[in-house]
C-alpha cells in the first residue's frame, strides 16, 4: 500500500508546531490532524499550501495541512490604527 508523506504545521506568534507524518493512501486532512493530535485546533479553517481547503479534502504526498488562526485584528483596522499614528 502506498504511503504519504505530509506535515501539519501551526504557526504561532513566535514559531510554528510542526509534525511530520506518514499516512496511507487517500487520507484526507482530517485523518492527518487527528494523526497529528492537531484535530482540536482546527474549529477554522484549514488549508493546503495555503488554498483552504475542507476537512475531508484528500492529501497528496508532500502536503502541508496548514491550521489558520483567527485574525487577532481586523487588517482594515489594523491600517487605520497604523495612519492614525503616522499623524
Amino acid at each position: 500500500m502506498a504511503e504519504l508523506r505530509v506535515e501539519v504545521v501551526y504557526a504561532l506568534a513566535e514559531a510554528a508546531d510542526t509534525v511530520s507524518l506518514r499516512l496511507p493512501a487517500g487520507a484526507t486532512v482530517r485523518e492527518a490532524l487527528a494523526k497529528a493530535g492537531r484535530l482540536d485546533l482546527a474549529r477554522g479553517k484549514v488549508g493546503i499550501f495555503g488554498a483552504v481547503v475542507s476537512l475531508d479534502a484528500k492529501l497528496a504526498d508532500g502536503d502541508r495541512v496548514e491550521i489558520y488562526r483567527p485574525l487577532a485584528i481586523d487588517p482594515k483596522e489594523a491600517r487605520r490604527r497604523r495612519a492614525a499614528r503616522k499623524r
